[in-house]
């Protein structure tokens, strides 16, 4: 096996471009897990935590364009503000040395359903921006970005660089059940996103389909029903509620069964957006 490590980021898409088999590391705490159970075995390894470009974030046009190696544990010390859906979401990652070596970018890598950054990146409307030396840099909507189980848009020559999320105009919240309350994969888990100013909400489901994916059909509900003055009427909430829950398609595993995730993401669902409401008014009031 080939070890790959560029220290700029122009001379990892070369040997991108060079070996596109080669399978990017951005942290490790996925791709090492799978080689040491011999699950995987990659004719190469790219490891990209030498480039020190890619553990920035910046505000660029009005986002936050957080680099592929920003750590979890740099969202929830510097990013709470501007994303705390993306920095409750990284509270529940693992443990604090996974949290300093996992990375935003190595999650978005991995493409898995279970993966703790997909939901709240979906709910706000993430974009993430991707290159290859060949076609240069191409923008991919978070929704657009997950293709299957472990499959995302992302071509044999690109690497991830960064995600952009305009940074909270309301509430957010994560929520995630697992089997105990740390070092857990997530059974399944429910993120929520509230945008006042466009009078819109939204939503990410995560491990409770092939693909992370937002629920459309309870985020039209809302933007048609809810009143943006007023307590959140119930029957309103359960109706999102059964929505989301529609909106997954889980499976068994060792984990959990299908019928109670679908289950628990009804109960996430109304939980969340009732404290996010709660949270919404209470900013009104003041």
């Amino acid at each position: 096996m080939d070890f790959l490590r560029p220290t700029t980021w122009e001379d990892a898409l070369a040997a991108k471009a060079d070996q596109p088999e080669a399978v990017p590391v951005q942290g490790g705490t996925d791709v090492m897990v799978e080689i040491n159970f011999d699950r995987r075995r990659p004719p190469a390894l790219l490891d990209l935590n030498q480039v020190a470009e890619l553990r920035e974030w910046a505000m660029v046009d009005g986002a936050c364009r957080v680099g592929a190696g920003v750590s979890y544990t740099t969202v929830i010390e510097e990013l709470a503000g501007p994303l705390p859906g993306l920095a409750q979401a990284a509270r529940t990652v693992g443990s604090p040395q996974i949290r300093n070596r996992g990375s935003i970018g190595g999650n978005l890598g991995a493409a898995s359903p279970a993966g703790d950054s997909h939901p709240p990146l979906l709910a706000a409307g993430a974009v993430v921006e991707v290159e290859s030396l060949a076609r240069g840099v191409r923008m991919i909507p978070a929704a657009e970005y997950y293709l299957g189980v472990k499959r995302s848009a992302l071509e044999p020559d690109e690497l991830i660089r960064a995600v952009h999320v305009r940074p909270a105009t309301g509430p957010q919240y994560f929520s995630k059940i697992g089997t105990r309350n740390a070092m857990v994969i997530a059974v399944c888990s429910f993120a929520i996103a509230l945008h006042p100013g466009e009078r819109r909400v939204g939503t990410g489901i995560g491990s409770a389909a092939p693909t992370p994916r937002r629920a459309p059909e309870a985020e039209e509900l809302l933007a048609q029903e809810l009143d943006w003055g007023a307590p959140l009427d119930p029957a309103l909430a359960g109706r999102f509620a059964e929505l989301c829950a529609a909106a997954a398609a889980p499976i068994d595993d060792v984990r959990g069964a299908a019928a109670y995730r679908v289950h628990a993401i009804a109960v996430m669902a109304r939980r969340t957006l009732t404290w996010a409401w709660n949270d919404h008014l209470a900013r009104r009031a003041a």
